[in-house]
């Protein structure tokens, strides 16, 4: 899903490549500040060092990515914790480290590149070897790039460790709720709202940061907050154990890595690459340390079905 609803400069137009993944981040705190917690590793990405080249998958990958030595890869880094920028204006993130660790099983040096979302996708092939910026695979998007699959992603709903308020987002009226302004998730509340009665209406906290809007339920402002999966997992590893992820995921779509259409050395470069990373443990230490293993997926495939 991804649909990074506000974020103007990156979605203007109703284009092909202008709907993002999953949710949305609106370019929000590229810091990834704790806020609530105030935790001091809220941009620690995960060690790749220890990745090590598999000279069979290497040599699956076209001369023409490999030449340089570089493994260049596309990101709108506007979006944590999948990709974003540390106080360094360095990218970080999960979708980071995953690229990181497959240059390594390739025997290439990532470079990120940091994009406007809408232009990664047209310059797959050109600009960029590869894509991964939370794109969730689409039938439209398939006619312009291959995919492989290595993550999903839908909207998660976070309380308080234990749920002392009971709360049921089966049943929102009346309650407080925080979202982060222009999201999906804050429009799947305002619809809700309009069918509560006068006297219950959702009170809703709306945030431009996330790190706010984990805040108000730290501090009991409100009851719950409703974001992106991954968005979630990330802003409840940063609270200490203070909160937790409520019910499952909501509306989950596959994400992918671009490949140029037709590229099918790459795609099996890159299908056999994430499988690795899969069966040697990088692939879930590297969700685990962004607090995002809930949308882990068990296998990699080349141009999977979309959701």
């Amino acid at each position: 899903m991804k649909i990074k609803s506000l974020a103007a400069a990156v979605m203007g137009a109703a284009m092909l490549f202008s709907v993002a993944a999953c949710g949305t981040s609106d370019a929000t705190d590229n810091n990834a500040s704790a806020g609530a917690s105030g935790s001091s590793n809220a941009t620690q990405g995960f060690d790749v060092s220890s990745v090590a080249k598999d000279d069979a998958i290497a040599a699956l990958v076209p001369d023409s990515v490999k030449s340089d030595g570089k493994l260049t890869v596309g990101m709108d880094t506007s979006y944590a914790p999948a990709e974003f920028l540390d106080g360094s204006q360095k990218p970080v993130g999960y979708d980071v480290d995953l690229a990181k660790a497959l240059g390594k099983v390739m025997g290439l040096e990532t470079e990120p590149v940091t994009s406007t979302f809408d232009s990664i996708l047209p310059s797959i092939g050109s600009k960029y070897d590869i894509g991964i910026s939370s794109f969730t695979i689409t039938d439209e998007r398939k006619d312009a790039v291959d995919f492989v699959s290595y993550y999903k992603a839908g909207s998660t709903w976070a309380v308080k460790k234990g749920n002392p308020e009971k709360f049921d987002s089966s049943n929102l009226c009346g309650l407080k709720i925080a979202v982060q302004t222009g999201t999906t998730q804050e429009e799947e509340v305002n619809a809700d709202n309009e069918k509560c009665p006068a006297d219950k209406k959702i009170e809703i906290l709306s945030n431009k940061l996330q790190t706010d809007v984990t805040t108000n339920v730290v501090t009991g402002k409100a009851v719950a907050f409703y974001a992106d999966s991954p968005v979630a997992g990330y802003a409840i590893s940063q609270t200490g154990g203070q909160l937790e992820s409520f019910g499952e995921d909501v509306g989950v779509a596959t994400q992918g890595i671009a490949i140029k259409k037709g590229d099918s050395a790459m795609d099996e470069a890159v299908q056999k690459a994430v499988t690795k990373l899969m069966d040697d443990g990088t692939y879930a230490k590297i969700l685990d340390q962004w607090g995002v293993k809930s949308g882990s997926v068990d296998k990699a495939e080349i141009n999977p079905v979309a959701d």
